[in-house]
């Protein structure tokens, strides 16, 4: 099938991240740990290893959340240095302000008030700043649903909780406590941090749906509120001994992941039913053919379609269509919030840019043209 003519592809100014930005924020948490490691090197070395494995099947698991719509690369790892680093940094100054303001000079007292209300209206302010930032300029576009919300906030949270496990599993004053404190950690709630800030992401994805600028505040106060709540039934229960702490940890934070899961997994789906209610439109304009509507419906069906250039082009071509699918979802998005009547000037220009890079990504992977026959199995 051959392709009407496109206007020339132009230059896109992707949404990227300051590099000295990541390399300042890396420094920090670097620095951290060398702190750690003179202070206590057997102790932060095992912390290292154990909370470095713990972090990766995190992150992990967020990029797997997002194969769909993948976020920009500087993006996350900005994500992951800020809760590394200022996250930390932020937190930890303000918990010894407000705990030497709060001191009432009874040691188990203000252990409470430190661990089961300072810190989580502190930590969960830091990490949650990360999202507002987000939410200005051109990084708001990279906000396009609830699950890159949850990705965002999720990897801030891993890099959070990578640094303070270091600090908290080398803190041990043996081997044997070093273990157990690595075993309720990173055993027990290795995603604990990702979901007290999930809270705050839903409160951000419900507040960008409503164009009331106090109905938007109010919802992200009300998701800081609730990853504040989690956060400090999570921190508070250990104080009521082990059974209080297995009770909430059964009756609570298990089944709140579970729905947690669900609702970024409903999500993911809802973005596919969103980028194939857009196909059609995409087909009668011409940016993209009948045939390789099929593929763009689905991961599974894209894998495929991947699979098959592969085969017959090799990997390198394979990555350009890659390219292509993930433009097309893109303008989707794009186009999916002007119908729901959110459509500003900011918006239609970037409906006219997105348009504008899905050519452009066309115009890159020539192998879309050798393989224009391709239908996705049962498309």
């Amino acid at each position: 099938m051959s392709h009407p003519s496109a206007p020339l592809p132009r230059k896109i100014r992707k949404v990227g991240a300051p590099l000295g930005a990541i390399i300042a924020m890396g420094i920090v948490a670097g620095l951290s740990v060398i702190l750690l490691t003179a202070v206590n090197p057997a102790g932060t070395s095992i912390g290292f290893v154990l909370a470095t494995v713990a972090v990766a099947l995190v992150l992990l698991a967020y990029l797997w959340l997002d194969r769909w719509e993948p976020e920009p690369p500087r993006l996350l790892v900005l994500a992951f240095t800020w809760g590394a680093s200022v996250a930390v940094v932020v937190s930890v100054i303000l918990e010894l302000v407000f705990g030497s303001l709060l001191a009432t000079g009874q040691a188990a007292t203000d252990e409470f008030v430190t661990l089961a209300i300072v810190a989580p209206i502190v930590e969960e302010a830091a990490k949650g700043a990360f999202l507002l930032v987000m939410m200005t300029g051109r990084r708001r576009n990279e906000l396009n649903s609830l699950t890159d919300c949850l990705v965002y906030a999720g990897i801030v949270a891993a890099g959070f909780a990578w640094l303070e496990n270091i600090a908290y599993i080398g803190g041990g004053e043996s081997l044997g406590g070093s273990l157990a404190t690595a075993g309720l950690r990173l055993v027990m709630g290795p995603f604990a941090h990702p979901l007290f800030t999930t809270m705050t992401a839903i409160g951000v994805h419900v507040g960008l749906q409503r164009r009331d600028p106090l109905a938007k505040v109010g919802c992200i106060l009300a998701g800081y509120a609730g990853a504040v709540v989690m956060h400090a039934l999570w921190n508070g229960s250990s104080f009521f001994g082990i059974e209080a702490y297995f009770l909430v940890y059964a009756l609570w934070m298990v089944p709140v992941f579970g729905l947690a899961i669900v609702l970024a997994v409903t999500s993911r789906r809802r973005e596919q039913r969103i980028v194939a209610a857009k196909l059609p439109g995409m087909v009668a304009a011409g940016l993209v053919t009948p045939n390789e509507a099929t593929w763009l419906t689905s991961i599974r069906a894209r894998k495929s379609a991947l699979a098959e250039v592969t085969r017959f082009a090799g990997k390198p071509a394979a990555k350009g269509v890659k390219d292509f699918a993930a433009q097309v979802v893109e303008l989707a998005f794009v186009k999916d919030r002007v119908d729901r009547g959110f459509g500003d000037a900011r918006v239609y220009a970037l409906l006219n840019e997105e348009t504008y890079a899905v050519y452009a990504a066309r115009a890159a992977a020539p192998v879309l043209q050798a393989v224009a026959a391709y239908r996705a199995p049962g498309g």
